[in-house]
């Protein structure tokens, strides 16, 4: 099941808007083509890869009689986050720069049930002679001092265009359905209020995920011997 995430329109976004209207019409159009055009081809990368995601998991169904993901979701980057993004890295705001400097335009969510579905599923996509890893970031054998654990991968994967082929980077993150839970609820605390997660919230934060962490590991563990009795 493929998950397609849509950003909401904030008020705030609007302040864009307005500086684009400040431009010449004829430069109006071109940076508006841009975005599209550009659009249109993370949205093709997107789908070239979660295919290949689906695939293995159809595979596996057949095979082995189990399902390694639970879901899949998918993501554009806004406008205006990516413009957001080229200023904290002290590039220019112009969407023809975006390619470059941005790796995550593009980004899909793959949620696994256990943590060894993880990195099989990982393995599998690089296998793939389409597929080039521009960046492994293994975030579950060294989880980040928030708590956060998730395998992350950007890919290379041709989009095939009617002028040619293209490369385009998709970042995936892989995770299990307990640290998707975690990650939700911590990004929820801190990214979407005004009010500042302190050091001792921090740490409670930190708890949870190590909590987490151990059950994701002993449910694994009951898979692991329930699957061999059944062998």
């Amino acid at each position: 099941m493929i998950i397609e995430r849509k950003a909401k329109i904030n008020i705030d976004e609007f302040k864009f808007g307005a500086e684009l209207l400040s431009l010449p019409a004829d430069e109006i159009r071109e940076a508006m083509k841009s975005m599209i055009v550009m659009q249109q081809v993370y949205n093709a990368a997107i789908r070239e890869v979660s295919a290949k995601i689906e695939i293995l998991d159809d595979e596996f169904h057949v095979k082995f009689a189990h399902n390694p993901i639970h879901h899949i979701e998918s993501r554009l980057k806004q406008p205006q986050s990516i413009r957001e993004k080229l200023l904290r890295k002290g590039i220019a705001p112009d969407m023809k720069l975006a390619p470059e400097h941005i790796m995550d335009i593009a980004g899909i969510r793959v949620i696994c049930y256990y943590i060894s579905d993880i990195y099989t599923i990982a393995e599998l996509l690089l296998k793939q002679d389409d597929i080039t890893l521009i960046k492994r970031s293994d975030y579950i054998k060294n989880p980040k001092p928030t708590g956060y654990r998730s395998l992350h991968l950007v890919l290379s994967v041709p989009v095939f265009l009617s002028e040619g082929i293209r490369n385009v980077p998709v970042e995936v993150q892989i995770r299990t359905i307990a640290m998707d839970f975690w990650a939700s609820l911590e990004h929820q605390l801190k990214y979407k209020s005004d009010i500042t997660v302190k050091d001792d919230l921090q740490r409670e934060l930190a708890e949870c995920a190590e909590s987490i962490t151990a059950i994701d590991e002993k449910m694994q563990s009951i898979y692991f011997r329930l699957n061999s009795k059944l062998e």
